[in-house]
């Protein structure tokens, strides 16, 4: 899996690090340890959800409209010496659409450790997009995912990336893909 990224899209991407990197912060007399990059796999930062049979190119068949818009954690010490664990929090920007039947929608999204191009670790849970009487927009931040990364004295946290994204059909990501 390579990810490469314009200037133009590197720069957001970059402010959503920062938080996970000072989260790394030691305790008094102490080195933290090395934390893993935070990342967003990039077609699936973004989502359009559309009402079931329609063609999914009409803005009245929408239902809803999702982004990522942080990825925010914290590292330290496992209860293991070769442990490492991460708690990861994923903020995300929904805009109801004008098919949207009833206040909520529940978004299936995933966050994963790799190493590389190899996924070790994933959870997929789903996120509430509920929106009170009157408002169409909403921010949502997820409960604390709690990921275990295996250490040594020779490989870091920083050998690991944690991405997030929604997890999408395959023809919900094929279509992430074209509007790119």
């Amino acid at each position: 899996m390579s990810v490469r990224l314009s200037a133009r899209r590197a720069a957001p991407l970059a402010l959503l690090l920062l938080p996970l990197l000072s989260a790394c912060g030691p305790d008094r007399d102490q080195f933290a340890p090395a934390c893993p990059a935070a990342g967003l796999v990039p077609p699936t930062g973004d989502i359009t959800l559309y009402r079931p049979g329609s063609s999914g190119h009409d803005l009245v068949d929408q239902v809803l409209q999702g982004r990522v818009v942080a990825i925010d954690g914290k590292c330290r010490e496992g209860d293991k010496k070769d442990k490492l664990d991460v708690d990861v929090t994923v903020t995300f920007r929904f805009t109801r659409g004008a098919a949207m039947q009833g206040n909520a929608v529940t978004v299936p999204v995933f966050v994963a450790v790799t190493e590389g191009d190899t996924i070790l670790a994933k959870k997929v849970y789903g996120v509430d997009a509920g929106f009170p009487p009157n408002v169409d927009q909403v921010t949502r931040t997820s409960a604390p995912i709690q990921m275990t990364m295996p250490v040594t004295p020779t490989k870091s946290g920083a050998a690991y990336s944690v991405v997030a994204g929604f997890q999408m059909t395959p023809d919900q990501l094929a279509a992430a893909r074209a509007r790119r």
